[in-house]
């Protein structure tokens, strides 16, 4: 058994089945995670899925050091690339972002530990369907509004939430799903490791 949102599509199968709601503690994954969200923002997720190659050779492989060498020549550039969404707004948010993630490796702090750090420690009820899950939560509006405090951009509670979502800070495979107990352990072994300590 798989959440109903996955069917009808083998890219949505297999990203529900071995990427979602799976733990990322890596900065570069969560740097990724953090600018395809904000990319889909008021668009389909399987539009940003069949364009992940192209953003990822876009965005240098998402390598938050480089994407913040990224100038007006190259964001021109960008809004021509048509394997990418077009989107200048977003485009120059990635780039805020890379130099803010920057900010963070400089004074000695992880992506990985800022967001980990708004994870519930026990684990959450299993939704029972698609209606039943939350377009923002608590924990996503503080997230973003902690992001927000450090200078990052798009990323309001909605898509912080589909971000935890997507990251393993947060389970909302539903109650069945054949992966929700493996992104339990996973996620539990990420709190475990102490990646979210403060």
């Amino acid at each position: 058994m798989r959440c109903t949102w996955c069917e009808g599509s083998d890219d949505y199968v297999a990203y529900h089945d071995n990427e979602w709601g799976r733990a990322v503690v890596d900065d570069t994954g969560l740097f990724e995670k953090i600018c395809l969200e904000g990319f889909q923002s008021g668009l389909s997720w399987i539009t940003v899925l069949r364009k992940r190659d192209a953003f990822r050779d876009a965005f240098a492989g998402f390598d938050s050091a480089k994407v913040a060498r990224f100038g007006d020549t190259k964001v021109d550039k960008l809004l021509t690339n048509a394997g990418i969404i077009r989107h200048r707004g977003k485009i120059e948010s990635t780039i805020n972002n890379a130099r803010r993630l920057n900010v963070l490796h400089k004074d000695g702090e992880s992506l990985a530990r800022v967001v980990w750090s708004f994870a519930e420690s026990k684990n959450q009820a299993a939704p029972e369907a698609l209606g039943s899950l939350p377009a923002s939560t608590p924990a996503s509006t503080a997230l973003s509004k902690e992001l927000k405090r450090r200078g990052w951009s798009f990323v309001g509670p909605t898509t912080m939430y589909a971000f935890m979502q997507s990251m393993g800070v947060v389970n909302d495979h539903f109650a069945g799903c054949h992966v929700r107990a493996a992104c339990d352990r996973e996620r539990r072994a990420a709190l475990r490791s102490g990646v979210g300590e403060a």
